[in-house]
């Protein structure tokens, strides 16, 4: 087949290398959207909180039942006839050694959800429980259940799903990196129309407003931190000066290229988090979260289809308002960051098959989470449960944010490990925005995998920006505004995913039944390498590595 790079829409517009419908239109569709929070804030705020219930009460069905088809999917891809199918030529081998990639998937499964999430979720079902009787033991159980499920694998068969579509068409077929590609064995050259341009539009916006909801929670905790070591009150305008001055350092480390400086402090931040980790499982009840560990999984395991599958179909209430401010949201959270987690894991992962991809995606950085949760959710519960620390109480005075500076306050050097819990928030917040925004460009560019810097530095700042909008529409209620910006864009892309998987599978069968050149080019239409590149070279593999999934 002929090459066929000259096809790209991809444009130099005044010397930058964009696509001038996704970025034009995803470009004028943010600034609206800022404008019309920051000029009609209470508007914004009421059509959020409508457009939350409405997708809790009429659609959270196709965001649950879509996810259980992401699981599924991933099983087939272990088990099936494609399993041993390479992510690149056939005889390409990985670019990293497994120590390598799992560190890079661990590094991953960090960011500032879990943070944010570690005290907080656990210690809401702890005490607020859908079923159970609050702050029993039974209560305590489902709590980490429902914990391991919102963090488990279905989060990551959703970027397991998109980070094999972008890593075989890409590595494979040579198609841009982009999630329009997914669609060539459905749609063929057509992918460079208006079913492409929207695809990859919606999933431009997904990541814009999924990593928006990371800053917001983020900037939200640092203000927590703050109010905790400093005494500096928690407050809407607080919280947006931190998100312009955190945004204003990730937009230096855009201009300056600061690659290197990102690893290392991505290294650097790994490394505070796991001493904050080991601190709080020696400090805590170390026993107890041993045994919890293992019996947390268990419980994961024996209840998986149960709390997959469950709707809120019977009219308890309870429940529904339960998957409607967790389930639900995590689902779409999940599924708008598809974009930016499925872009990283598919560039690491270039020469292995699918059965290793998929399995190493849903395990390594899942059990990592399950560590994090175990450790921070049953010591919290624990010390709640003792009596030592009303961490509860702290939480419904001070919001989710102050969740796990009440818990470490228990313990000592309290003030040294409230000023690492922050640091480590900064950094995510930073690594997150220079990360994202490059990740945006890809995705605006055409899939040029070196995209401009001055539209990376537009989609910094429009990410920071937008998160402003979102915590100043919310108000007193700012976390329920970043869920429901969360939701708005996730249900969307929840299509667009489905769909990935039919074109990935239709792929796929076109390679085994001799049909390769005829439905999927063999050729770039927009260059990412040709078959015989040397793998990618230490250095890249570091600074790429610094591109982690900081949610």
């Amino acid at each position: 087949m002929a090459d066929t790079r000259e096809s790209s829409p991809a444009s130099a517009k005044g010397g930058l290398k964009i696509h001038p419908v996704v970025f034009g239109v995803s470009a004028g569709l943010a600034v609206l959207f800022v404008a019309w929070g920051a000029i009609f804030t209470d508007n914004a705020g009421q059509v959020l909180g409508d457009l939350l219930a409405f997708v809790t009460d009429n659609l959270g069905w196709l965001m649950i039942g879509a996810v259980a088809i992401f699981i599924v999917f991933c099983l087939y891809m272990i088990i099936g006839p494609h399993a041993r199918i390479r992510l690149g030529p056939d005889n390409s081998r990985p670019d990293y050694s497994y120590a390598t990639w799992f560190a890079m998937l661990f590094s991953a499964g960090m960011g500032i959800g879990l943070l944010f999430y570690g005290v907080a979720e656990p210690m809401w079902h702890y005490m607020a429980p859908p079923a159970a009787e609050a702050g029993t033991d039974a209560a305590a159980r489902d709590a980490m259940v429902w914990t391991y499920h919102h963090w488990g694998i279905g989060p990551w068969a959703v970027y397991a799903v998109l980070g094999l579509s972008l890593a075989y068409f890409g590595f494979r077929h040579k198609l841009p990196l982009t999630v329009r590609s997914a669609f060539y064995p459905l749609i063929g050259d057509r992918i460079h129309g208006p079913i492409g341009n929207i695809v990859d539009i919606l999933a431009v916006l997904g990541t814009l407003v999924g990593v928006a909801v990371s800053l917001g929670l983020g900037a939200m905790q640092v203000n927590a931190g703050l109010e905790f070591v400093f005494g500096i009150e928690q407050t809407t305008g607080i919280q947006v000066t931190l998100i312009a001055v955190i945004t204003a350092a990730a937009t230096i480390s855009v201009v300056t290229g600061l690659d290197k400086g990102i690893r290392r402090l991505s290294q650097t931040n790994l490394i505070l988090a796991a001493g904050l980790l080991v601190f709080v499982a020696i400090a805590g009840p170390t026993v107890l979260l041993v045994s919890a560990y293992f019996e947390n999984l268990g419980n994961y395991i024996a209840n998986f289809f149960n709390t997959l599958f469950v709707s809120g179909t019977y009219g308890d209430e309870d429940l529904e308002g339960f998957l409607g401010a967790w389930t639900l949201f995590y689902w779409a959270w999940w599924i708008s960051w598809a974009p930016f987690v499925g872009m990283f894991i598919a560039r690491i992962s270039r020469g292995r098959t699918i059965r290793e991809f998929v399995l190493g995606v849903l395990l390594v950085p899942t059990l990592v989470s399950f560590l994090w949760f175990t450790v921070m959710g049953n010591t919290a519960m624990d010390l709640q449960g003792r009596g030592e620390v009303d961490i509860f109480g702290a939480m419904e005075a001070g919001g989710d944010p102050v969740a796990m500076f009440a818990m470490l306050e228990h313990f000592p050097l309290a003030a040294v490990t409230g000023v690492i819990a922050m640091l480590v928030v900064i950094v995510f917040f930073v690594t997150s925005s220079d990360s994202g925004s490059f990740v945006i460009d890809i995705l605006s560019s055409g899939g040029d995998p070196d995209p401009p810097v001055p539209t990376r530095v537009f989609w910094a700042v429009s990410e920071g920006v937008v998160a402003a909008v979102l915590l100043l529409a919310g108000g007193d209620a700012a976390l329920g505004a970043l869920q429901a910006g969360a939701v708005a864009t996730g249900l969307p892309f929840t299509i667009v995913l489905l769909v990935v998987v039919v074109g990935l599978l239709k792929g796929l069968r076109s390679e085994r039944t001799g049909m390769r050149m005829q439905d999927i080019p063999s050729q770039p239409l927009l260059s990412n390498g040709d078959d015989d590149d040397p793998p990618v070279e230490a250095e890249q593999a570091q600074d790429s590595s610094a591109r982690d999934d900081d949610r």
